[in-house]
Order: structure tokens, then sequence, then C-alpha cells
């Protein structure tokens, strides 16, 4: 059954122990990226949403307490000249994990079905095709080992508009916002239709959407995390990687000088 973004709109407040909460996802999502970067293993988290509806302010809390050495955060944007010169996915493919690692991506290749397809950037037999072309990929990438995690971060018309306007009272908030997120805003009828074509499409078994109601931020954080802690430790193997027999033997008379 496909995703109705109407059913993410009651912007519940969290009813938990914020704080105390995401300390404790934020701990056991910086243990799960090292058994992730240990154990040799890929993850890939796809942030989509609205404008100034969370993302950001999800993957910094989802990274606060992690190893760098684990994870990159590739935010999209515009595609360059060099980029619009091959295939649209050939920018992500660069930017795709490497075995021990964790690619969390602001925004991703669903904008060729989304902004793309809205704002006539690419034709309608470009979006068309795409949505085959985006489940080959994420169905290549699970079959090479990756985990996969899309997150859509939905909030109201009203809940938009009282974000944008909040960013651009705060002075050292107003680059946030581009002439185009006040243009694209006037299309939301437009993107509710690329969004239920895109749930429809390429809401599969091996990368299933989870939509995140951000009415609330609090809340919305805490599911977000949730959702990435709950799948990576599906994916991960519970045991730590053997110790190889050198390594044994050192730290055995390591141990054993130190005594």
């Amino acid at each position: 059954m496909t995703i109705d973004l109407q059913d993410y709109e009651t912007g519940a407040s969290y009813e938990g122990n914020y704080k105390d909460d995401l300390k404790d996802l934020q701990e056991r999502i910086a243990r799960l990226f090292v058994a992730n970067m240990v154990h040799k293993r890929k993850a890939i988290v796809v942030c989509e949403g609205w404008d100034a509806a969370g993302k950001g302010g999800a993957i910094q809390r989802l990274t606060a307490e992690c190893d760098p050495r684990g994870y990159r955060v590739w935010p999209v944007s515009a595609p360059s000249e060099e980029e619009k010169a091959r295939h649209y996915l050939w920018r992500f493919w660069r930017r795709m994990p490497k075995a021990g690692e964790v690619a969390i991506f602001d925004r991703s290749w669903y904008g060729r079905v989304l902004v793309e397809r809205v704002e006539g950037f690419a034709s309608e037999a470009e979006w068309r095709r795409a949505y085959d072309e985006i489940n080959e990929l994420e169905a290549g990438l699970g079959n090479d080992g990756a985990t996969i995690v899309k997150l859509f971060f939905h909030v109201t018309r009203q809940t938009q508009d009282e974000r944008l306007a909040a960013r651009l009272d705060h002075p050292w908030k107003r680059w946030k916002v581009t002439p185009e997120d006040l243009r694209n805003r006037a299309r939301r009828d437009d993107y509710l239709a690329a969004l239920k074509d895109m749930f429809a499409q390429t809401d599969s078994r091996w990368a299933p959407w989870t939509a995140i109601d951000g009415n609330d931020k609090k809340a919305a954080r805490i599911a977000a995390l949730t959702r990435v802690a709950d799948a990576l430790a599906e994916a991960l193997p519970k045991d730590p990687p053997p110790v190889g027999p050198e390594m044994e033997e050192l730290a055995r008379r390591f141990l054993n000088d130190r005594g």
C-alpha cells in the first residue's frame, strides 16, 4: 500500500523524554556506525522532503555522536556543467559509500522525479524512465550488500510557511532560503502529484520509503533516527569480527608486557 502523506500531518508532540531518548538513540547509532565500519558494510541514508521540513536538523542529530571516519554527508544541489554532460545518476554513483562507510544524502537522485519533473528540467520521457533507472540502481546497491534507508520529511503548507517566514526574519538563517524555495512553494500541488507517483513507483521491498511527520521537530527527529538505527541493527552482524592470528599474538604480548 502506497504512502499517503495526509497520514503524516498530525504534528503530535513527542510524549517521551526527548533529551534522554535522543541521547540513547545517538549512542546506539554511534555503536552501529562503528559496527558498519569494522564489518566493512555499506549503508545509504536518503533524506528527502519539503524545504524547511527538518532534514538538516535530523542529519545533524543523526551524526552528532558518530566517528567522522565512518560516514559522509552529501548535500545535493543543482548539477554542475560537468555533471549535466553525463547521465544524471553519474554524480551519485561517485558518492556511494565504500566498504565500512555510511553515505547520507541531503536530497538525492529523486530530484529527477521531483524538482526536475515539476520545474521542467527533465522531459516527460526522462522522468518517466527514471523510475526504472532508480529502482535498478537501488536493487544493484542492495545486491552488493548495502543497507538503504529512505526518509521523506513531510510538513503541511502552514508549517512550511511558518518556518520559511521564521528563517527570513532571522539574520543568520536567511541564507537557508533561496528564491527557488519561495517559487517552489507555489507549486505544492504539482509536487504532491509527483510525490504520489514517486512513492507508488519506488517504494520497493529492497528500498522502502519511510514518511516522517515533520510538523513537530522533536517527534520527527526521534522517528527518523529510530528508523535508521533499526535498519542498521537488522542488517549488521551482532558479533564483533574475529581477531586475526597476528593481531591476537601481538595483543597477547602487549598485555603480558604490561602485567
